[in-house]
């Protein structure tokens, strides 16, 4: 009795996770290792292991590819806590059958081939089973799953979560898998430590995002969430060349570019970004330039707000502060992954996308042998507002209509209490120019003191006729320094929005059209509509009044319906062409910065375009309803022959829309439409 009751009350071995793995831990795996534990195959887990026990900390999160061994160290730490310092241990995994398959390939064969640990299994059937077992001091060790029912109302001091971020993000409602788990350390206060472990495997949220510190990860959830959490490690290696550390990342791989995908993998290296000096998987006699695993022997893990003194050797710096210790090893550097096999996957992937769109395979890649959070392609090529910044041109000159503009295209976004307006300039074979960007904010109503009230659209029909003078009819000098003016070709105006906008866009138009002056012609209302197999554009005749068949016949409002998946997916195309005469974008260099961001705001998803922040973005939708409009049958620029185009897209000597002097003002009618009376009386 006394013999079978030491072992509760026998004091702690003072060693740590690693040191513990390294004096006790035997591996029995024939055909690839047998013997002792060494750490020297993965140093990168030393100091991890360490903070699994430091009263400093009482979470840990590691962040890490497939075969760098993160999973090994739940077992180096039960080895630990049955032989040196015993407590209870709940190992978590992300599914009742991931449990018991862990049990019976990794628990059982720990127990049966390490004789310190197998000496303290208690005696007796009722002591161990798939999910529960027990020892001699008393510790219990259980393995468990992220149901409510298993992280609720149980004290363990020790808790591991392995495969994280293929656990659910919300557990019965009460929330994530490790802040449940969290709870049950609490009663242990600095000696309770809970601790998670995962290849990234959640999309990054925002594709605009920038680091506000060296370390940041991706904003996702999972994983990289508990990361952020904490004090961000990175591993770094130091150049043998130059002496400045660097992080080993995927990124940083260059292969040569051949027609054999293994050809190009197998001569992989991985340059020094300070330097240049060249690296490679395994020892390279001819450099003498040490492989990865030497490497390794030399890295170290720096924390966020750390930095590398390389005169004195020495890490220094303010570190960031947390009660958890986060980690995060990226694939280059683990040590049972190939880089071989690494780039092999990769390119392979990319083909596979290529040929089939399936971007699957290069999700795995990316999570699981890269261990970096994966981009969606369609996201990935979005841009960010500083890139077109950069691409913005002083010659286009301020509101002035630039030279090889044929024609001005208006689009106008109806909000509650004002219109963004926007002034596009076409240029010959689709490009475009941004020539005017305004607010229309006040009325011609005037309040008791004589002062212009505000705008509201869908109050006041009488708001809408704004934009007939101030738009439509607006003059955009000539860049050519003649005198000479453009007049707006087409106005687009976006009719839908607050309640009562739809109906007085309806009036506003048939006011237009029985005014006399034809300038109905030249105004067309727009809607959006999200039905994905519905044409780029089309023309529709809702009526407010009238719902049957003669609305059309009697040409009652026609509103253009724009597929704005399509529309949007279109000019995301423009914004990415870098050259002239196929549809390019050209930014004058006095658009303000706000603008940019509005053209960058949405981001394509599985679901389509989405505005994830619920950010400005009328820069982006005034653009689609210009190259909507362009594409209609209103403009039909897709069917522009330029060598003999319409008088309206003529050069300016003989363009009808361009005129001298302040005051003269040429309504163009539809071919065919021309008053020639009118037009007597007029040259006259």
């Amino acid at each position: 009795m006394v013999l079978a009751t030491a072992e509760a009350v026998r004091p702690p071995e003072r060693l740590t996770v690693d040191q513990a793995a390294e004096k006790y831990r035997y591996l029995n795996n024939p055909g690839s290792y047998v013997g002792p534990l060494k750490m020297s195959l993965t140093p990168y887990l030393r100091e991890p292991m360490q903070m699994l026990t430091s009263l400093d900390f009482t979470q840990l999160s590691f962040v890490g590819p497939a075969q760098c061994a993160k999973s090994d160290m739940a077992t180096s730490w039960l080895c630990y806590s049955v032989v040196c310092d015993p407590a209870d241990f709940m190992h978590i995994d992300k599914s009742q059958s991931s449990a018991r398959d862990w049990h019976q390939r990794r628990n059982e064969k720990f127990f049966r081939d390490t004789p310190e640990v197998r000496a303290r299994l208690m005696a007796g059937k009722h002591n161990s089973s798939t999910y529960s077992t027990r020892f001699t001091s008393g510790m219990l060790f259980t393995m468990s799953w992220p149901t409510v029912n298993e992280l609720s109302g149980k004290p363990v001091g020790r808790l591991w979560l392995a495969d994280y971020d293929r656990m659910d993000e919300d557990i019965g409602g009460e929330g994530s898998a490790f802040d449940l788990a969290v709870q049950r350390t609490k009663t242990f206060g600095r000696f309770g430590m809970c601790a998670a472990e995962s290849s990234p495997s959640r999309i990054t949220e925002n594709s605009r995002w920038m680091p506000s510190t060296p370390h940041e990860a991706p904003p996702t959830t999972g994983i990289l969430a508990l990361y952020n959490r904490g004090d961000r490690r990175r591993w770094y290696w130091p150049c043998i060349a130059c002496g400045t550390p660097f992080e080993p990342c995927f990124k940083l791989f260059e292969w040569p570019d051949c027609e054999d995908n293994l050809e190009a993998a197998e001569n992989v290296v991985m340059p020094c970004p300070h330097c240049g000096h060249k690296y490679r998987d395994s020892h390279h006699d001819e450099s003498n330039t040490p492989g990865k695993r030497g490497m390794n022997m030399r890295g170290f893990w720096m924390k966020d707000g750390e930095r590398f003194d390389k005169e004195t050797g020495e890490i220094v710096g303010t570190a960031a502060r947390s009660r958890m210790a986060s980690f995060w090893l990226k694939g280059p550097a683990a040590a049972f992954a190939d880089w071989t096999d690494m780039t092999l996957k990769y390119l392979k992937a990319v083909e596979e996308f290529e040929k089939t769109g399936s971007e699957e395979a290069l999700k795995t890649t990316v999570n699981t042998d890269q261990g970096l959070p994966y981009l969606p392609v369609g996201m990935e090529a979005e841009r960010l507002p500083e890139e077109l910044k950069a691409r913005a041109q002083a010659r286009l000159g301020e509101k002035v209509v630039p030279e090889g503009v044929r024609f001005l295209i208006a689009t106008v976004d109806t909000q509650k209490r004002r219109f963004e307006v926007q002034i596009h300039g076409i240029m010959v074979d689709g490009d475009v120019v941004i020539i005017d960007r305004f607010k229309i904010r006040k009325s011609d109503r005037l309040d008791e003191d004589g002062d212009p009230l505000p705008l509201n659209p869908g109050s006041y029909v009488e708001d809408w006729h704004l934009l007939i003078d101030q738009v439509l009819l607006a003059q955009y000098p000539l860049a050519d320094d003649s005198g000479r003016h453009m007049q707006i070709r087409m106005l687009a105006v976006d009719s839908g929005g607050a309640a009562g906008v739809t109906a007085n866009a309806y009036e506003f138009w048939r006011q237009l059209r029985a005014d006399g002056r034809n300038l109905h012609r030249r105004v067309q209302l727009l809607k959006g509509e999200a039905y994905r197999a519905a044409p780029l554009v089309r023309i529709d005749y809702p009526n407010a009044e009238r719902k049957d068949r003669k609305a059309q016949a009697r040409g009652e409002v026609p509103v253009m319906m724009i597929n704005v998946n399509e529309g949007k997916d279109m000019v995301n195309n423009m914004l990415s062409r870098t050259e002239p005469g196929g549809g390019m974008v050209f930014f004058p260099e006095w658009l303000p910065d706000w603008w940019y961001v509005e053209l960058c705001a949405e981001t394509k998803t599985a679901k389509g375009w989405v505005n994830p922040g619920s950010a400005r973005n009328e820069a982006w939708d005034l653009l689609v309803y210009c190259m909507a409009l362009c594409h209609s049958s209103r403009v039909r620029m897709h069917h522009i022959d330029w060598t003999a185009p319409p008088s309206w897209a003529e050069e300016w000597d003989k363009n009808d829309m361009v005129y001298a002097g302040e005051n003269f003002r040429f309504d163009i009618h539809p071919k065919g439409d021309y008053d020639l009376s009118k037009l007597a009386d007029t040259l006259g």
